[in-house]
């Protein structure tokens, strides 16, 4: 009689939400140890550091947004572009109460900002799931990481009355965060590329980490940390 054979399970593939966390991982932990982040965190700056930050997310949320309302019916990206995730409103009126009225003609984007804004625009125009890894990274992190911010932010620089000032954080069309994000990786994991094509997705989330690190370096280079 011929000896049995055990034939092993094949290894499942993890999720393509798990496949971009864990390649950007390094990335991500690179852009969250940048100095003017820890002494954001920190509570070592002003207010005036804190807004010079908001208004740099200002410009990187307003061009993909701008970028949303020509992808909004393309099969890659359009399922992402949730209404309840817009951002650009909250700025504006997180601005207008840190910077005042004539917020406008007081901000401006950073060298490195404008390199990442001109990265959006250009996958947006010419390479939708280019477009999703910035939204993924963008949106998700502000979505979570986000609201630690909002809460040294709140007790930092006494931004809790009326919410204004940290409303880039505050959801108000997200009942339940953690459920959202379950659907949000759901849509990565069915995202209707090819293999290839989720590598090069893959690598622009690393991409879209590092744009943020040059804008954080910049940042530190205007508010560096005293000794």
């Amino acid at each position: 009689m011929a000896p049995r054979t055990t034939r092993e399970a094949p290894l499942s593939t993890p999720p393509f939400s798990a496949v971009i966390r864990i390649a950007s991982q390094d990335r991500h932990t690179e852009t969250e140890s940048a100095p003017f982040i820890g002494g954001l965190l920190g509570g070592r700056f002003g207010v005036d550091a804190y807004a010079r930050y908001t208004e740099q997310l200002f410009f990187a949320y307003r061009a993909l947004e701008e970028a949303a309302e020509q992808l909004t019916r393309d099969p890659v990206a359009g399922p992402f572009l949730k209404p309840e995730l817009m951002r650009v409103d909250a700025l504006e009126r997180d601005l207008r109460h840190l910077l005042g009225d004539e917020w406008r003609d007081r901000v401006a984007p950073l060298p490195a900002t404008r390199r990442y804004t001109e990265r959006i625009a250009e996958v947006a125009a010419t390479w939708p799931a280019g477009y999703v890894a910035h939204h993924y990274t963008r949106y998700l992190g502000d979505l979570s990481g986000g609201q630690v911010i909002r809460s040294i932010a709140e007790r930092t620089w006494g931004l809790e009355h009326k919410g204004d000032g940290v409303r880039l954080y505050v959801f108000d069309g997200i009942d339940n965060p953690a459920a959202f994000k379950r659907q949000y990786r759901a849509l990565l994991d069915a995202l209707p590329v090819g293999e290839l094509e989720k590598q090069r997705v893959v690598e622009e989330c690393r991409n879209a980490f590092a744009l943020n690190g040059e804008v954080f370096a910049e940042l530190g280079g205007l508010f560096p940390l005293s000794a």
